[in-house]
């Protein structure tokens, strides 16, 4: 531990807790689940979910995602490599594997529905955001390259 105090590790892990310790309580879990039910659970009138309750499950269900499995990762590396050392392996291995990710979509996909049965759409322009993504992927991925071998250069010296 450094003479500064807890980290933000350490914070973060004391945040949980507490949030966890407080969500036993009947009235804040109760307070909380309905604020939640308020964004998830909008309904229209005939009963289904509205298209902004059904995305911004999507939305946390993808921030989630990256933030647990990404986190994770990070989490175990940084407690053998450090943080930053950590954070560089992390990044570089995430924006390689979306570049190859995008290049594969763009490859063979898509195999659903044909190109021509998309309104509007082309085989091109199907493929034009698996492109973009492998493509600002492939920079980040060469800008994480780059600060791993500045930073290995810096410790050498």
């Amino acid at each position: 531990m450094n003479q500064r105090g807890a980290s933000r590790l350490e914070w973060l892990a004391l945040l949980g807790l507490l949030a966890i310790l407080l969500a036993m309580i009947p009235f804040v879990r109760e307070t909380a689940q309905e604020l939640v039910g308020r964004v998830y659970n909008r309904v229209d009138d005939a009963g289904e979910l509205t298209d902004f309750s059904v995305m911004m499950r999507g939305v946390t269900v993808a921030i989630a995602a990256v933030a647990t499995f990404i986190g994770a990762i990070w989490l175990v590396l940084s407690t053998n490599l450090g943080s930053r050392l950590g954070f560089l392996v992390v990044g570089a291995a995430a924006f390689g594997w979306l570049t190859i990710g995008g290049i594969l979509f763009t490859v063979y996909a898509p195999r659903g529905i044909r190109p021509a049965d998309i309104e509007g759409l082309n085989a091109l322009q199907v493929r034009v955001p698996a492109i973009a993504m492998a493509i600002a992927a492939f920079i980040l991925f060469v800008m994480f390259v780059l600060a791993l071998d500045r930073y290995e250069r810096d410790v050498a010296e």
